[in-house]
Parts: C-alpha cells; sequence; structure tokens
C-alpha cells in the first residue's frame, strides 16, 4: 500500500456503496474520513478500520445540518474529495404518497448534499485535487424516465442533479470540480438482489471518473462506466 497522499471523506460509509468507497481509497493509501449515520463498533466499517488505521470514522446524521456545521467547525484538515453518498429511497406511487417523507427525500437527497459542500468549503479550498462527486441515479434523469412512477426519489435526484450543475459554474473560480455519478443499478441493500452490477465493481468506475475529473470536464452527469447520462 502506498504512503498516505490525499483525503477523502464519504456519507453514508457504513455499507453499501459507501462502504465500498471506503474500502477501496483505504487500499489505494487515502486518508479516510468515513462519516455515519449511528456508531456500531461491531459493523463491517470497524472491522474495516482495524485493517487499515488510515480510516478515522465520525458519527455524522446528513439530515441534522446543526450537526454538519458542528462537525465542519471541529474538523481541521484539508479535504481533497468529498463524495456525497448518504441517501434515501423512498418508495412511491400516484396513488400512495407521504408528502413528509417526500420532503425529508429531498432533505437527504439533496439539501445534504449541497449543505455538506458549503460547509467544507474551507477545507475543499485547501485540498490539493479540490472534487466533489455527488451519487444521483440515472432516474434522475427527466430525459430517461420512460417508466414514471418513483415521484419522491426521482425528483429528489434531479433536483440534486441541478444543484450538483450549478455547483460546478459557482465553485470553478476556486478550482474546485463537480462530477454527478450514476452508480448503476446495484446489488446493495438499497438496490435490492435483483441489481446488475455488484458494489466493487460500481465503485471502481466511480472512483476511475473521479480520478479522470478537471476543471475543464466538471459539471457533468456520468455514470459508472464512464457513459454521459442525458439530463
Amino acid at each position: 500500500m502506498s504512503p498516505i497522499k490525499y483525503t477523502v471523506l464519504i456519507t453514508g460509509a457504513n455499507r453499501g456503496l459507501g462502504l465500498e468507497f471506503v474500502k477501496q481509497y483505504a487500499l489505494d493509501g487515502y486518508q479516510v474520513i468515513a462519516c455515519t449515520r449511528k456508531i456500531n463498533k461491531k459493523d463491517e466499517l470497524h472491522q474495516l478500520q482495524e485493517n487499515f488505521k488510515a480510516i478515522s470514522i465520525h458519527k455524522l446524521n446528513v439530515a441534522n445540518f446543526s450537526s454538519i456545521d458542528l462537525f465542519a467547525k471541529s474538523f481541521k484538515k484539508s479535504i481533497d474529495i468529498l463524495i456525497n453518498n448518504a441517501g434515501i429511497y423512498p418508495d412511491s406511487s400516484i396513488d400512495h404518497i407521504d408528502y413528509k417523507i417526500w420532503l425529508e427525500a429531498f432533505k437527504i437527497n439533496t439539501l445534504a448534499a449541497f449543505k455538506m459542500t458549503k460547509a467544507l468549503l474551507p477545507h475543499l479550498k485547501k485540498g490539493q485535487l479540490k472534487k466533489i462527486a455527488s451519487l444521483t441515479s440515472k432516474m434522475g434523469s427527466i430525459d430517461d424516465n420512460s417508466g414514471g412512477g418513483e415521484y419522491l426519489y426521482r425528483s429528489s435526484k434531479t433536483a440534486l442533479n441541478m444543484v450538483m450543475k450549478s455547483l460546478s459554474i459557482d465553485l470553478k473560480p476556486y478550482d474546485l470540480s463537480v462530477i454527478t455519478l450514476h452508480p448503476g443499478w446495484v446489488r446493495t441493500d438499497m438496490g435490492g438482489p435483483n441489481g446488475l452490477i455488484d458494489a466493487d465493481e460500481s465503485v471502481t468506475g466511480m472512483k476511475r471518473q473521479i480520478d479522470k475529473l478537471s476543471i475543464k470536464t466538471s459539471g457533468q452527469f456520468i455514470a459508472y462506466d464512464g457513459k454521459k447520462i442525458p439530463w
């Protein structure tokens, strides 16, 4: 394993894609700041930490904006890559809509990613790589929507796409680049057992897109395999 070179912060790091991001960046020699809503010292994240001392685990609920502010103020290091991975997938149909949960979907899937970026902006400006990656979904593509339904999830991810597109423009003067990533249909707790790919394949691909990201390519909506997704 190479010496520690950069720092990556990952939200929703205790399972699924977040956990796989932690594993792969740790293997690459990064200092990994793994943020999770609940601390469970018996989970896979803590088991992974036993093998990689460069992983530090922090309790952070992205739905609690005050806790994000407190975390940002207490964090003293620079950040090279921010990965907004935390999200929820609430079921919905035209006949079954819970408006309270819909608002919660926007808060976690959309607003929290903006809040994390804004709160950690001073740390990102001091980083060497200056990259922000947010996990969205092709289900947030208006052009790609041929199936309808899933109002809560689709709309919150479409909003996330627009937020990140605007950030890619507003943060360009600071040499900060932004990418919005579709991980594919992955076999995880969220994606379910019928997904088409495993977490390791998805994250390997997304890491490749983050590696290739530059200020010239900032603002793109890209799948894990490098294909551009229509807005």
